[in-house]
């Protein structure tokens, strides 16, 4: 099953690789990976999604919290919550394709954030499905380059992540 954890951890060299370690070291996959810092400049922000069952997101949980530069650990993915991922396409943009790309832009909601004369990079956010099916929607052949940020997300509500 996949999950979102969400951790609060001091923002000091070395923090992001205790914590990638530990997925390492015990064999989990990590599937995405976002980490900034938060309105404290002391604290940054994790957001991990892998995958496993119950009991090894359990002891994943139970990992984190021993780790010294992580001050609060919660999945996300247990109640109501919003996720988000950014999405930046590079694709080939010439003669009718040009129109044709344009308007699955406007239906995905993308941004045009740059043009040339055979190219358009396109900005997306949304959940992970949306940015899977306009990569499905578009000819392949079109595609020159595809980064993207990974999940990040938040509780719904009064679910705050917070010391």
């Amino acid at each position: 099953m996949r999950h979102v954890i969400s951790l609060l951890l001091e923002n000091e060299a070395g923090a992001l690789s205790r914590v990638a370690g530990l997925f390492s070291a015990r064999g989990y996959n990590i599937e995405s990976l976002t980490v900034a810092p938060t309105e404290d400049a002391s604290l940054s922000r994790m957001t991990i999604v892998t995958r496993g069952s119950d009991d090894i997101i359990e002891q994943i949980n139970k990992q984190l919290n021993k780790l010294i530069d992580v001050v609060k650990v919660v999945d996300i993915s247990e109640a109501a919550h919003i996720e988000r991922e950014l999405m930046l396409i590079k694709v080939r943009a010439i003669g009718k394709d040009r129109e044709e790309i344009k308007r699955m832009a406007d239906i995905y909601r993308g941004r045009i954030v740059d043009v040339t004369d055979s190219s358009y990079v396109i900005e997306l956010t949304g959940a992970q499905d949306k940015l899977d099916s306009f990569i499905q929607a578009i000819d392949r052949d079109l595609i020159l380059e595809t980064v993207r940020t990974g999940a990040c997300g938040v509780g719904r509500g009064d679910r705050i992540l917070k010391i």
